[in-house]
C-alpha cells in the first residue's frame, strides 16, 4: 500500500473508533499494514498513514534489539488505544516518519507511558510501557490523534524545514517505497 505523504489531510485528522463488528476485513488490513511498514523499512505505522482515518496502529522495535542490551522490543497491534497516564522526566530522541521522508529531528517525549487498547483479536488490554517501546508508541498514537511529530518542534526548528515539508507536499520527492501525495481536488 502507498504511505500518505505530508500534506495529506488525512494526516491531521483524528482517527475514528474503530467498531469490530463492522469491520469485516480486519485480519487483511493488519497484515497490510505490516507489509507496508515492513518494505519501507519502518517500526510503527498508523492507519492514516494509509489513508484510513481509524485509531489503529502497528509497532516492531525487535529490530532495535541488540545481542548483550536489557532492550525487549515488542510487537503489537493498537486499536481504539487510549493514553491513560504518561510519567518521568521527558528525554530527547531523534525520530523520523514514513509520511515525512528524510526528515528528522529530536522530540522530547516522557518515558514512561500507561495505555489501554485492544488487540487484534478484540482483547482489552492496559499496560505500561517504557524507553523506546514507549516513544515508538507515543508516535504513534500521536497519528491516530491527527499530530506530526513535526507538530511537537520548536517554531524556528519546523521553519528551518519548511522548505524540505513543502517539497514532499508537492510531491517532489523520491522515496525507496511508494509514496501517496495530496493532489487538491
Amino acid at each position: 500500500m502507498p504511505i500518505y505523504a505530508y500534506g495529506q489531510p488525512v494526516l491531521k485528522q483524528e482517527g475514528l473508533t474503530l467498531d469490530f463488528s463492522a469491520y469485516e476485513d480486519l485480519d487483511s488490513l493488519i497484515q497490510n499494514m505490516w507489509d507496508t511498514m515492513y518494505s519501507a523499512k519502518g517500526v510503527g505505522l498508523a492507519a492514516p498513514q494509509i489513508g484510513l482515518s481509524l485509531k489503529l496502529f502497528v509497532v516492531d522495535t525487535k529490530p532495535y534489539e541488540e545481542e548483550g542490551k536489557s532492550f525487549e522490543g515488542i510487537k503489537k497491534v493498537f486499536i481504539n488505544p487510549l493514553v491513560l497516564e504518561e510519567n518521568g522526566l521527558p528525554w530527547a530522541f531523534e525520530e523520523g516518519c514514513l509520511s515525512i521522508p528524510d526528515l528528522r529531528a529530536e522530540i522530547d517525549r516522557p518515558p514512561l507511558i500507561r495505555l489501554k487498547y485492544y488487540d487484534q483479536t478484540g482483547n482489552e488490554l492496559e499496560e505500561l510501557f517504557d524507553g523506546l517501546n514507549a516513544r515508538v508508541i507515543q508516535h504513534e498514537y500521536d497519528h491516530v490523534k491527527g499530530i506530526l511529530f513535526i507538530d511537537r518542534l520548536k517554531p524556528l526548528k519546523k521553519r528551518m524545514m519548511q522548505r524540505r515539508l513543502d517539497a514532499i507536499k508537492k510531491g517532489q520527492i523520491e522515496s525507496d517505497y511508494r509514496l501517496k501525495f495530496y493532489r487538491k481536488p
